[in-house]
């Protein structure tokens, strides 16, 4: 039995050199079992995660929809109100029956209104037609005025042809007359030139500016220096002869009808009051023009003409001009003959008259 022992325990040493053989195999089946476990720890962790994740929507989704069913459960109590209170006005309206006679009612109060509408249209109608040809009337009235008081054609003509554009207005055949006179009555309007009065009296202003430019001046005289170059035409000295004539003869020269125009020369206190003289009567020939007072224009320029000619030398240019200006003023109109619009306005007024006299009748009858 001890070699059985033996040779028993002498079989390990035996064997001894293969056992490196066999031991790797055991590791690598340990390493695999661990990663295995790793996986499926990692695949357990993120079916945890992902089981949380879905609690969280499921708890997301049931608070919304909570608050969802909140929002339901209010609009369908404001429903529940206001379906209440229109219940309550239902209940608080009239009748069907009682709906058909106010109806009617309104109904018939919209006929009356628009009868009594046309009514107060027709009546206004007349009234305004009425007013307009009242202010016709008076549009005549007022350019008679214009023309009386103050010869204003252009106005005058402006008013007639507003009463005449009323009397178009009314579309009337009984206004026939009244139109013809007032169309005669613009026909001599057109015809009669209105004064330019305005003109008339800036122009005067003008030459009253110019007053005050008048002087006393002696005229210049125009020598007769070719006779005597004429006469000296040899050598500088007769040239020079000839340039001292010349320049001596612009200060005398022998008149022998010196008595027939005598210009004396005026002081410088003299020629103020002339100068004040002439300019009073130019501005009173301005106010006259303004004025329409012919007779007072031409006796004021007459003057002022007389003025110039005894103190100041028509000879002087500035003297000269002036005489020229107010000669053409002189003939200037400042007047006119007014044409007569009393037949115009009596024909206006007489259509007027006409007008009222079917309603005076009717108001008379029974």
């Amino acid at each position: 039995m001890s070699e059985t022992v033996l040779s028993n325990n002498d079989q390990p040493s035996a064997q001894a050199p293969a056992e490196p053989v066999t031991a790797p195999p055991a590791k690598r089946s340990g390493s695999g079992l661990a990663a295995l476990a790793l996986l499926l720890g990692a695949a357990g962790v993120a079916v945890g995660g992902w089981g949380v994740w879905q609690v969280r929507q499921l708890q997301g989704s049931e608070f919304n929809q909570g608050q969802h069913l909140e929002a339901l459960t209010q609009r369908a109590e404001a429903l529940q109100q206001r379906e209440q209170q229109i219940s309550a006005q239902l209940a608080s309206l009239p009748a069907a029956s009682e709906l058909e006679d106010r109806r009617r009612l309104v109904a018939q109060l919209q006929g009356d209104q628009q009868r009594l509408s046309q009514r107060l249209e027709t009546v206004l109608g007349e009234s305004r037609k009425e007013w307009r040809l009242a202010e016709a009337e008076h549009l005549l009235r007022l350019a008679t005025l214009r023309l009386s008081a103050l010869q204003d054609i252009t106005s005058a003509k402006a008013l007639v042809e507003g009463a005449d554009e009323i009397l178009r207005e009314q579309s009337d055949p009984g206004a026939f007359a009244a139109r013809e006179q007032l169309a005669r009555s613009l026909a001599t309007l057109n015809s009669t030139q209105q004064p330019d009065r305005t003109g008339l009296f800036l122009k005067l202003a003008a030459q009253r500016e110019l007053v005050q430019q008048l002087s006393a001046q002696s005229p210049e005289f125009d020598s007769n220096a070719d006779a005597l170059g004429a006469l000296t035409a040899d050598g500088d000295g007769a040239s020079r002869l000839s340039q001292w004539w010349a320049e001596i003869s612009k200060y005398f020269q022998i008149d022998f009808n010196a008595d027939e125009n005598v210009r004396p020369l005026l002081a410088g206190q003299q020629l103020n009051q002339l100068r004040l003289a002439l300019s009073l009567t130019i501005e009173q020939a301005q106010w006259a023009a303004l004025n329409g007072d012919a007779k007072v224009y031409t006796q004021a320029l007459d003057d002022a003409r007389s003025v110039l000619l005894a103190n100041f030398n028509a000879d002087n240019p500035q003297s000269k001009a002036m005489l020229d200006s107010l000669n053409a003023l002189a003939e200037q109109p400042v007047s006119v003959v007014t044409p007569d619009l009393s037949e115009s306005l009596a024909a206006v007024q007489a259509y007027i008259q006409r007008r009222h006299l079917p309603a005076e009748a009717e108001g008379g009858k029974p």
